[in-house]
């Protein structure tokens, strides 16, 4: 189509917004989802001058969230705040009522983030050579917690195991919080977890921090190593959350979302925040480069997932 054929159309698209729009969130209120979106509802409302309500959709490991988007996204008027994983990490951990790469459509990164391993603070270990040490020198291997069963922070435990030849037993969880109480009272040596929830309790001395898993070192962390430094480039991967839209959402309405979104967060009072987050700007990736990068760890995760015969909840 030519651009005025495609101004045309763009003009006979109704104007939007014409009602408050919803950033619904697949997390707690507070949690990492929920900052971001705020974040973004900030520029929003700045720029489009119409109310935009944060709604937080915890639970079914997004999918209710999703289930939202999927009932009430077609106009524009409600968006999603997820993470990448919800496409590549949860319909291999568990049985949902979407299709991934038919259902939903990343507009824009909102942030970059990785995985820490962090320790209980009084296990005899200093860095990742010690940790590996002291498992391999313990009769049953060490336990690590994760958020969620399936999903990377269980995967990268287990690939950790494989490359070190270390035995590596998972304790899943129902979110981080939970973990983290039982890995700062020793119930669970180890944790494989997002910087947003880790990062104050590391800061603070509760729990201590052996390597990240990313790519580069983490500004709020510039002293502890990566896995890739430390030998290890299998634990290199780099996770975003972006604001999603339905497929079949107006295309003016995604291509607004996309610019208003990606100039919001090069602004360094959000840059700021997102470092006091442990995160870091995303990337200016395409939709379509996205979902490319998405079914690329799709097909690693499904890959892990057999490796240690997962199987769906």
């Amino acid at each position: 189509m030519g651009v005025l054929g495609w101004t045309a159309e763009v003009q006979a698209q109704p104007a939007w917004p014409t009602k408050p729009i919803r950033l619904v969130v697949a997390g707690p209120a507070g949690g990492s989802a929920d900052a971001l979106a705020r974040l973004l509802a900030e520029g929003m409302q700045q720029e489009l001058g119409k109310p935009v309500i944060v709604e937080s959709k915890p639970g079914a490991a997004g999918a209710l969230a999703i289930g939202d988007l999927m009932s009430n996204g077609k106009d524009g008027h409600t968006l999603l705040v997820i993470q990448g994983g919800a496409v590549s990490e949860t319909p291999l951990a568990y049985k949902v009522h979407y299709q991934p790469f038919a259902d939903l459509k990343p507009l824009a990164q909102l942030s970059r983030t990785g995985l820490v391993l962090v320790a209980n603070k009084d296990l005899p270990v200093a860095n990742l050579q010690q940790v590996v040490a002291y498992g391999k020198s313990q009769k049953d291997g060490l336990s690590f917690a994760s958020y969620a069963a399936g999903m990377k922070g269980h995967t990268s435990g287990m690939l950790l195991g494989k490359l070190t030849q270390m035995q590596m037993n998972h304790v899943g969880y129902k979110g981080s919080p939970p973990a983290l109480t039982d890995l700062m009272g020793g119930h669970v040596p180890l944790m494989f977890d997002g910087l947003a929830t880790s990062l104050p309790l590391i800061k603070s001395g509760k729990i201590k921090a052996i390597a990240v898993n990313y790519p580069t070192r983490i500004a709020a962390l510039p002293e502890v190593p990566t896995f890739k430094e430390l030998g290890y480039p299998q634990l290199a991967q780099a996770g975003w959350f972006a604001v999603w839209s339905r497929p079949d959402a107006p295309a003016a309405v995604q291509q607004k979302m996309r610019e208003l979104t990606l100039a919001h967060f090069k602004r360094a009072e959000v840059q700021n925040r997102l470092k006091e987050m442990g995160m870091e700007q995303g990337g200016s990736e395409t939709s379509e480069e996205m979902m490319a990068e998405l079914k690329q760890a799709y097909e690693q995760q499904s890959a892990l997932l057999k490796s240690i015969d997962y199987k769906p909840e």
